[in-house]
């Protein structure tokens, strides 16, 4: 009996064939959005590690459900049983005004909170110093002391609500800030649950708020992570983040490659921490962009998980199915809004969130229309809340587990983007590590290659964008868009000054006396954080102790 395979080469020399003479295919090569060839029929061939009987029916080689290498979904049931998280990102202007945003959000049905920060929060600065000017408020809320955190988070109730916190390099300060506002309103700390991103090594890579090396900044985080075991064990301490790698302009291969080499760092760093790394990788969480490439954004996926867990098992002998598990919060891609014909991004953001779905997320984010405008409208973000809702209630996909697997295409991509992977992370090994790599600029130049191409691809209309390089419309965008009113620096100019005024200094000046001398001392520095946040030591102040240790980092040249 002829196999799949003869009966394919049967059909294209007759059947297509007949049909290309007639109407030519409308391109020479068809390819995903990462730029991997994307045939026009899969069949069993094209799937070397899927069996087949005699008949041609699949068997069940991929594994089921819950179980290693968990290709198919992290749970059984998966959506059957609990729907992912609806965990909307906000964070604007002052901590009152986005208090009000998270309060509306879970009104509407939200069902975890995700905190952006503006940019002065992110790199260590208080709103007032010069750094700040122009930036207070403007890509997230301004945070400065505990007061604002408590201001922030007033009247949700922490120990109830999922929350996540999307800071690196001042993560541990944050985080410090979030555990005495949760103290001083009488919620134990082994009931938070949430997550703080806490993965500085994408920021050398692809987004660029770090401050300091490397090396320490590694250290730092580790911080977090031991004392968070210890006294927060429900709150996953590191986000491991292709989604900002992959909105700098990685490919779907670059962003899962790099991610899984950043989580790999970050396990070697935890055992030469002395921590136990099965507890360790249990609490890890990942955090992936989705595309418009519906099938690949779903291929990838799913390749994550599987090649997570062999890392897991195979290079680190983990033997625990909770540590070898990949769980990923995803966000729709930002990178891929546009400011012409706005409305389209709703269709391109629910696209974006059905793959995330479809491969198998644990919380989902869907960016609003007008985000290539401004931060979003109350409206715009209820629309994209509602997009997920839709998604859940309305469509059918949160029924079935993995729906697409078993499809021939998406095993063969899902094979195909695993072993592309997998050669760019022995490439990474080769070099030392994910850390060697960022320091020698591999990662940074492969990024650029990439965002440059797709960028040609664009203006070369090889690669269209609706109502960018064709089908445009010749009309401004008519959307009420958010501002934030620059004169909110004012006012926390003039917080922190009675803040300072109100405080114990010398109280203050012990404290971050201690950290500073902590880190130096290659000690934990999470305690004197914690003191430091009790005694309203500000954001900048502890950002500006550790500098004086570890110096502020700026890239060589030749690392580009």
């Amino acid at each position: 009996m002829s196999g799949s395979g003869d009966n394919r080469k049967r059909w294209e020399k007759t059947t297509l064939r007949r049909t290309l003479e007639r109407f030519p295919e409308r391109k020479d090569e068809f390819m995903t959005g990462s730029g991997l060839p994307v045939d026009g029929v899969y069949i069993p061939d094209d799937v070397p590690g899927l069996a087949h009987g005699s008949d041609g029916s699949p068997r069940d080689v991929l594994g089921l459900p819950g179980e290693y290498p968990f290709t198919r979904g992290v749970q059984p049931t998966m959506y059957r049983g609990r729907l992912w998280t609806m965990r909307q990102y906000a964070g604007f202007g002052t901590a009152a005004e986005t208090n009000e945003r998270f309060r509306y959000l879970l009104e509407q049905g939200q069902t975890g909170l995700s905190v952006a920060f503006d940019l002065p929060t992110q790199m260590g600065y208080d709103a007032d110093d010069e750094m700040a000017e122009g930036e207070v408020g403007r890509v997230g809320v301004s945070i400065c002391s505990v007061e604002d955190m408590k201001v922030l988070f007033d009247g949700i109730p922490l120990g109830e609500v999922s929350t996540s916190m999307t800071i690196n390099a001042t993560a541990p300060f944050v985080m410090a800030m979030y555990l005495v506002a949760a103290e001083e309103t009488g919620v134990d700390f082994g009931g938070l649950r949430g997550t703080v991103q806490n993965d500085i090594l994408k920021e050398y890579a692809a987004r660029g708020t770090h401050i300091y090396p490397p090396k320490p900044s590694v250290g730092f985080a580790m911080d977090l992570c031991a004392y968070c075991t210890e006294h927060v064990p429900k709150w996953n301490t590191i986000s491991i983040s292709g989604y900002h790698i992959r909105e700098a302009g990685a490919t779907a291969v670059e962003e899962l490659a790099f991610t899984l080499a950043d989580g790999i760092a970050y396990i070697e760093a935890a055992k030469e921490r002395g921590l136990d790394v099965e507890v360790f990788a249990a609490r890890l969480s990942f955090f992936f962009d989705a595309h418009n490439d519906l099938f690949e954004e779903v291929a990838k996926l799913r390749a994550a998980r599987r090649m997570w867990a062999g890392i897991v098992k195979e290079r680190f002998g983990i033997d625990s199915p909770r540590a070898q598990m990949l769980r990923f919060h995803t966000q729709t891609a930002g990178c891929t809004l546009t400011a012409q014909q706005p409305e389209l991004n709703v269709v391109r953001v629910t696209l974006q969130a059905l793959a995330a779905v479809l491969g198998g997320t644990q919380s989902l984010h869907t960016n609003s229309r007008d985000e290539a405008l401004a931060l979003p409208t109350e409206q715009s973000a209820r629309i994209a809340l509602r997009t997920q809702q839709v998604i859940a209630e309305e469509s059918g996909v949160a029924s079935v587990t993995d729906p697409l697997g078993g499809s021939y295409y998406v095993e063969a991509l899902t094979d195909r983007i695993e072993s592309e992977a997998a050669a760019e992370l022995d490439k990474i090994d080769g070099m030392g590590g994910a850390t060697a790599a960022i320091e020698n600029g591999h990662f940074q130049r492969a990024i650029a290659k990439s965002a440059y191409r797709q960028q040609k691809e664009v203006e070369d209309e090889e690669r269209i964008v609706v109502g960018v390089n064709r089908y445009t419309v010749d009309e401004p965008a008519r959307m009420e868009v958010l501002r934030v009113d620059p004169s909110i620096r004012e006012d926390k100019i003039e917080a922190l000054a009675r803040l300072r005024d109100s405080r114990d200094s010398s109280a203050v000046e012990v404290a971050l006396k201690r950290l500073g001398e902590d880190a130096a001392g290659g000690l934990p520095t999470m305690e004197a954080a914690l003191e430091c946040a009790r005694r309203r030591a500000t954001l900048g102040e502890m950002s500006r102790a550790l500098e004086q240790v570890f110096g502020r980092y700026r890239p060589s040249q030749t690392a580009w």
